[in-house]
């Protein structure tokens, strides 16, 4: 019988940040197919998911991506529920109402490649600091590149695990970097967003660094981390009006207070009115404007208002489960209000 490894990824329950979990299933000649991944379980009283005496959570396969960096392995995403099979508190996943797959979602996931020796980016001296801000953008050389060798090899493992990362850059901080995730449906573009989380933290892990999600990692005159989230659905995609984006965005400032709380902890450090952001406490939105709340991108406007949009707040740390949570339910209520 050939044995296959599973590896179970699911979040736990810390709080205000969940974290990665997962573990190894072996299992005899295995499908390759998520139906045939068997629902297993865990102790949720290690995870903050569960009390000792009643600790048995159950993990629920969501998604599968044949896992390149091991022998004859699956990565397996799932989520978590409760012992009666209703979805745990922790579950944000469960909450998107997304059923016919209408929403589209693209998210730039930012980070920091971390050095926890130094506890600062790798690059940055062991005491003081680079130069300034400028260089490091899509830059390349050794003096402003610094990680690519572990940015690169997780992209060419997202790709051949089939998890939809469109592209990485360099970010604006030195050792800071992203890649982006699109997928149709928002479940999904969740669901291969936390994979390529996943893999980039096992990948950092076999060149002794960490991965910082944090939205303000190093304080001063440097950018934040961002997970700006571009979405869609069927009326933005074709409408071709001017009012119906604006509407939309509209529809976004009487609720900034739901978006925010779930748009990652510490994000207050971030969104400062600087550094290409606006301030925590208002709301904006503009064509090309990159310090404002929501952005109206130059591929839209030059298509004929046919596109998407992008909320620049989310935080490097916010669960893109949760963030495609409420702008779904945010745009489907401005959606019915205009049709």
């Amino acid at each position: 019988m050939a044995k296959t490894k599973l590896e179970y990824i699911w979040l736990d329950g810390y709080t205000p940040t969940q974290s990665l979990r997962s573990k190894t299933k072996v299992v005899d000649d295995f499908s390759g197919k998520l139906k045939d991944a068997p629902i297993w379980n865990f102790d949720g009283s290690s995870t903050e998911q569960a009390a000792g005496s009643d600790s048995d959570c159950v993990l629920k396969p969501v998604a599968i991506f044949p896992d390149p960096g091991r022998k004859n392995s699956y990565l397996v995403m799932t989520e978590v529920l409760n012992a009666d099979n209703s979805p745990h508190a922790s579950n944000g996943r469960a909450s998107i109402d997304d059923g016919d797959e209408d929403f589209w979602f693209g998210f730039e996931q930012e980070y920091c490649i971390w050095d926890n020796e130094n506890d600062r980016p790798v690059g940055f001296p062991a005491e003081g600091y680079p130069g300034p801000q400028g260089p490091y953008y899509c830059s390349v050389g050794a003096g402003n590149a610094v990680g690519r060798e572990i940015v690169e090899e997780h992209l060419d493992l997202c790709l051949e695990a089939g998890v939809n990362v469109e592209g990485i850059n360099a970010e604006v901080m030195l050792g800071q970097w992203e890649f982006q995730v699109f997928a149709k449906g928002a479940k999904n573009a969740g669901d291969h967003t936390w994979v390529a989380r996943y893999i980039l933290e096992r990948t950092a892990e076999r060149y002794g660094y960490a991965i910082n999600w944090e939205p303000k990692p190093i304080k001063g005159d440097w950018n934040g981390s961002g997970m700006h989230a571009n979405f869609s659905n069927n009326l933005l995609r074709t409408c071709g009006s001017q009012s119906t984006f604006e509407e939309i965005c509209k529809a976004f400032e009487p609720v900034v207070a739901e978006h925010i709380a779930v748009y990652g902890a510490d994000n207050d450090q971030r969104l400062t009115g600087e550094h290409e952001t606006q301030s925590i406490d208002k709301f904006s939105f503009g064509v090309f404007d990159r310090g404002a709340s929501i952005r109206i991108g130059v591929a839209t406007v030059g298509a004929g208002w046919k596109g998407w949009l992008e909320d620049r707040r989310p935080a490097s740390n916010a669960d893109p489960y949760k963030v495609a949570a409420v702008i779904v339910k945010t745009v489907k209520a401005a959606s019915d209000n205009i049709s």
